[in-house]
């Protein structure tokens, strides 16, 4: 895998803020995040890991730094379509695996995720509900074949998603580790195109696959670029909201849907709470 950064591809024309990393800090993120993988599978007794493929861009630079960590007989690769999902996405998630030549099955959920919905069918009509059942059964299925095969299973969560809580709670953070899950989506962007992802799946547009023709920056309101810029300079920066309007250039209304989203979500971040004693 080579170190070829493209930085003209990672930003919008115009992002509030720019988190890109330098070349060593590049390098240096790349060498932790591996040491990391192996860590994490070394100190479990595992022999190996497991990762779900979506074909977005979290999953397909986990995968390359995980089989750098582990090599490619280290990585299983699951690939879990439902009929909400891009075929295009499942094909390039299925690309990915035969790229770096990793051990990788096709499992069809839907039937599963039928089998929820035929079981209590006044829920299915609710699209968030019907989306979380997609998302909890690949973590079912990742953690399934993970037991069988004495592996640890990765996550595939970034900073922005886990600041904002854009995630289903015991499902796409139903997970063993988040090797990504200290970068910002601009710099997961930039460590995809340092480790050599292909530019097309580097640019690939954010999906959760929660239902036909979902995208993040839809659901969340905002881009990625925002998120990422907001967080860093009002959440994790401490600036007030006023400052943070002044100093990214961005709508108020955007800081408070960052703030509130980040609000929202702080039971996602915790474990789930017990009476005190």
């Amino acid at each position: 895998m080579s170190q070829t950064s493209d930085q003209s591809v990672l930003l919008s024309d115009d992002p509030p803020l720019d988190l890109r990393l330098s070349e060593a800090e590049l390098a240096a993120t790349r060498e932790r995040i591996v040491s990391f993988i192996r860590d994490i599978v070394d100190d479990a007794g595992a022999e190996g890991a497991v990762l779900g493929l979506s074909g977005g861009i979290d999953s397909t630079v986990t995968a390359h730094l995980a089989v750098e960590a582990l090599g490619k007989d280290g990585l299983h690769g699951i690939t879990m379509p439902s009929e909400v999902n891009d075929p295009e996405m499942m094909s390039d998630a299925e690309r990915v695996a035969e790229d770096l030549g990793i051990e990788y099955d096709v499992v069809e959920i839907q039937p599963i995720a039928e089998s929820f919905f035929d079981a209590v069918p006044e829920a299915a009509d609710d699209r968030m509900a019907a989306g979380n059942v997609y998302v909890r059964t690949r973590a079912v299925v990742n953690y399934f074949v993970a037991n069988a095969e004495n592996r640890v299973v990765l996550g595939t969560g970034n900073r922005a998603e886990a600041m904002t809580g854009y995630y289903t709670k015991y499902g796409d953070q139903a997970v063993d580790c988040n090797p990504i899950g200290n970068l910002y989506k601009q710099q997961v962007r930039q460590l995809a195109a340092h480790v050599g992802v292909p530019r097309d799946l580097v640019m690939q547009e954010p999906t959760a696959g929660m239902w036909e023709g979902q995208t993040d920056a839809e659901e969340m309101g905002l881009d990625y670029d925002t998120v990422d810029a907001i967080l860093a300079v009002h959440v994790d920066g401490g600036l007030s909201r006023s400052a943070t309007v002044r100093e990214l250039g961005v709508p108020e209304a955007a800081v408070e849907r960052v703030a509130d989203l980040h609000e929202r979500s702080a039971h996602k971040r915790a474990m789930p709470p017990a009476p005190d004693r």
